[in-house]
């Protein structure tokens, strides 16, 4: 049937960072979990920063994914905005890569393009779509539908980025 493998999907975001854990054997893809992390949002930016590592350092301990995925933040906001969800998607690449995963990252257009077919899908279509490729997940935020798409690119992709991967390491040698 093929190995297991479990992934984390992180939608980075300072007052609501949704997460979504899969599994996948071969082409099969199952649910395993999903949240949405939500530091106080009167908090001072490092508190809110450690609370973030801080869950996503616990579920990975809990839900002990083999890889985590993160989608590549567009922001259209403000310089200010982009700083502040930079800050808070570091962390979300930085907390995985600590705790020994390959991370995986992703532009929003080939997320929405994997899970739903169209690039310039939106959030609902998106969610509508998460729920019929993982049946039995229970989502309850646009962040978590997120997330689980974020995830399940991932799974669409990971060979290719291993192949890649291989590729530059023997032209190196």
């Amino acid at each position: 049937m093929g190995l297991r493998k479990r992934i984390i999907g992180i939608d980075p975001g300072l007052l609501r960072t949704g997460w979504g854990i899969i599994e996948i054997t071969g082409n099969r893809l199952e649910y395993v979990a999903s949240g949405t992390l939500k530091p106080p949002a009167k908090a001072l930016l490092a508190r809110r920063l450690v609370i973030l590592h801080q869950g996503l350092r616990d579920l990975i301990e809990a839900h002990a994914p083999h890889e985590a995925a993160i989608e590549e933040t567009f922001v259209n906001a403000g310089p200010r905005s982009a700083l502040l969800l930079g800050q808070a998607r570091g962390v979300a690449l930085m907390t995985p890569a600590l705790c020994g995963l390959e991370v995986g990252e992703y532009a929003a257009n080939l997320v929405k393009k994997s899970v739903v077919g169209n690039g310039h899908a939106d959030k609902k279509q998106v969610a509508m779509m998460v729920q019929a490729l993982l049946p039995g997940a229970h989502v309850n935020s646009a962040d978590e539908a997120d997330a689980l798409a974020i995830a399940i690119c991932h799974a669409h992709h990971r060979g290719s980025r291993t192949r890649v991967a291989r590729t530059r390491v023997a032209v190196a040698s």
